[in-house]
């Protein structure tokens, strides 16, 4: 074999050998590109429950916006957390129910009744209006009794204060004749509605 075609060939080796290199390194990246990653499962802890809350809707009636919570010890913990998020206030399009600085002060159950204890500032920055006191008190009513089933009334105190328009002396069952009803479904399309 002449000298230079050895020359030739002993220069093309090394020279394939680095291609070679290259093009599965390219090739490597190129799979690793186009393999989708999936996310790894995130699980959630155990005992994460959702509670019901009413908050005002329309300024005239409740209605109901769920919210997810931390796992509670007892009945009367997840009550105290569940007021706690519903004094917190609403998250959607929904409104408070309570006036500025309002906080609830304990919540027990006695039988088949929450106690809740509330500060002065529920009764005394309550807007006037018996709509305002109606709304403010079943928003706590009706949140404790559907989230917790054995309670079928609620007591509320406002350490020492009381409200113009409701008794609060006894304790109160839940009214839910006073959720907002949604709109009956027309059953005239629109296109017709502007030809009558």
């Amino acid at each position: 074999m002449p000298l230079r075609k050895r020359s030739n060939i002993s220069l093309l080796i090394p020279f394939l050998v680095v291609a070679l290199v290259f093009g599965l390194l390219i090739w490597q990246r190129y799979r690793a590109s186009r393999q989708t990653i999936t996310p790894p499962h995130i699980q959630q802890p155990s005992g994460l429950h959702t509670a019901v809350l009413f908050f005002v809707a329309d300024g005239t009636s409740l209605a109901r916006e769920a919210r997810q919570l931390d796992p509670c010890e007892d009945a009367e913990a997840c009550a105290r957390e569940v007021l706690e998020e519903l004094f917190y206030g609403p998250v959607g399009e929904l409104d408070d129910a309570f006036p500025e600085g309002a906080v609830p002060q304990d919540v027990h159950f006695s039988g088949n009744t929450a106690v809740v204890d509330l500060d002065r500032a529920f009764a005394d920055q309550m807007p006037s209006g018996s709509s305002a006191e109606m709304m403010a008190v079943y928003s706590i009513v009706n949140t404790l009794c559907v989230n917790f089933p054995q309670i079928t009334q609620v007591k509320l105190n406002i350490g020492g204060a009381h409200l113009k328009h409701l008794d609060l002396s006894a304790p109160l069952a839940p009214d839910y004749s006073l959720e907002r009803r949604a709109e009956p479904a027309s059953t005239v399309p629109d296109a017709a509605k502007e030809h009558t």
